[in-house]
């Protein structure tokens, strides 16, 4: 069993789908973090996130342990992994380990930008968490203030608007609902509500496969 979220940044993604894997049993791949990584290591280096050469060089020699990184939830990290997730070569580096990590039983849910589309195009059950970015930065000044970071709520919301033109504009992979997919508009909902829509949605469409005989 595959689950498949997806969604802009700060839409929810990440909780909804550790909240999922639990209820179902399943392994959780945060793919984003994969990107934040990536990103981080260009960083560390003193190279923009932008350098093809040095992003694609990090994404091949991406292992476990860079994944526990602590500074990947830092502002920094999520701004340098939107600019090395534009780069092809990033992404198919990256491919590969996404999809070995959905096979393995009993199943599991992924959540990221490409999941339903490119990722896991067969996955059972597809969700794309929608949400406006004024909501999205509240979300994010919440987060990072709750770990003592400073930060400005008109600063966080231009930088969303930037990573949604990346994302979306990119041309390998860009941010879009799988055509499949339900979506899901998060504005008024908060975590709980959000989370039993999944699971509702995730039985409709698991039920209308296997209807389908997919």
């Amino acid at each position: 069993m595959i689950v498949a979220i997806d969604g802009p940044a700060a839409s929810g993604k990440g909780t909804l789908a550790r909240k999922l894997a639990r209820h179902f049993g399943l392994n959780y791949l945060d793919t984003g973090l994969l990107y934040r990584a990536v990103g981080a290591l260009v960083l560390a280096q003193g190279k923009d996130a932008s350098d093809t050469v040095m992003a694609t060089r990090a994404a091949k020699a991406l292992t476990p342990a860079d994944l526990d990184r602590g500074d990947l939830r830092s502002e920094a990290a999520a701004i340098a992994a939107s600019k090395v997730a534009a780069i092809p070569q990033v992404r198919a580096a990256l491919l590969a380990f996404q999809q070995d990590f959905a096979a393995m039983p009993p199943g599991a849910v992924l959540d990221g930008r490409d999941i339903g589309t490119v990722v896991c195009p067969m996955a059972d059950a597809k969700i794309f968490l929608l949400a406006s970015p004024e909501v999205r930065a509240q979300r994010r000044v919440k987060e990072l203030q709750a770990r003592g970071e400073e930060v400005i709520y008109s600063a966080v919301l231009s930088d969303l608007r930037a990573r949604d033109e990346r994302d979306s504009g990119r041309s390998t992979a860009p941010l879009k609902p799988a055509s499949d997919a339900i979506c899901l508009d998060t504005d008024n909902l908060n975590a709980e509500m959000v989370f039993k829509i999944a699971v509702e949605t995730i039985g409709e469409q698991i039920a209308a496969n296997r209807r389908r005989g997919t």
